[in-house]
Order: structure tokens, then sequence, then C-alpha cells
């Protein structure tokens, strides 16, 4: 499968559809006090950068870099459209993701994701990029539903 991955922004509605399902699987799955998934417009809020997989005008994953200081910054919305998952497009929106952190000075990456089966791909896809268990950082608390992994680029 040939896609390209571009920086986007919230307002293509395509990419703001991408967002919502993610938010919507993350809400299904994990109770609110330990759902940290951020609406599409809350998360451009904050000034997170986005970029999108396309394979021609179709959107078939998104990512999110949101920076919490001058130095580290962090992981958020990654999804993959479910039937695109599998041809490595998750992985290719990290390095793009790692990549943006590094033009942009960061010397962090960190990210939350889930602890129950759900989120073992993304767990094995986030040690697949260097990134390792560590305490919570930024506004996050220990949650036995959440995993907290960093890696320095």
């Amino acid at each position: 499968m040939h896609y390209t991955i571009t920086t986007a922004t919230a307002d293509d509605t395509d990419v703001a559809a991408l967002l919502v399902r993610h938010m919507q699987m993350m809400q299904a799955e994990s109770p609110p006090e330990s759902c940290h998934v951020m609406d599409p417009a809350a998360l451009v809020g904050t000034g997170a950068v986005l970029l999108a997989a396309r394979a021609g005008d179709r959107v078939l994953g998104v990512g999110a870099l949101k920076p919490l200081d001058a130095q580290h910054g962090e992981l958020k919305s990654m999804h993959t459209a479910a039937e695109a998952r599998g041809k490595g497009i998750a992985q290719a929106l990290v390095r793009g993701l790692i990549d943006m952190a590094r033009t942009k000075g960061l010397h962090r990456l960190s990210l939350e994701t889930g602890t129950t089966r759900l989120f073992a791909p993304a767990r094995a896809l986030y040690a697949a990029q260097g990134f390792k268990e560590c305490p919570p950082f930024g506004d996050y608390h220990l949650d036995p539903l959440s995993v907290f992994m960093t890696r320095t680029i």
C-alpha cells in the first residue's frame, strides 16, 4: 500500500473524523478517570501538531506531537483506521513524529497508553521504536490502566 505522511489539521474533516473515532474508542475502553484522550479541538488548543497518513484522499492514520516544555513532547492520539492496520502506518507515523520532535529541538518524547489487551499492539510498537516504561510525567498520576513510556531523541 502506498501512502504519504504529511502535516494535517483538525479542520480536515477526514482527519477530524479519525480523531473522533479514536476518542470514542478510548472512551468506550476506559473509565473516565483513566481516559486521557483529547477531543480534536482541545488537542490542537495545546499546540499539538498533527500528522496524517494518506493514500490518495483517504486518511489511514493520525498522530499528534504535543509540547510539554521546551525539551519534552508527548505523543497523543495515535490511531490507525481498522482497515489499514498491519501495513506499517503506525510505525511510519511514530517515526515522523520523532523526526518532527527533533526538528523542534525536543530531547525527550513520552506517552501514555493503556494496559489492557486492546493496547498490546501499541505498547509493542512504542517499545520497538525505543520507548521504555517510566513513571508518570506531566499531569499524569499512577493508574493501573495506564502505562507511561519515554525515550530520548
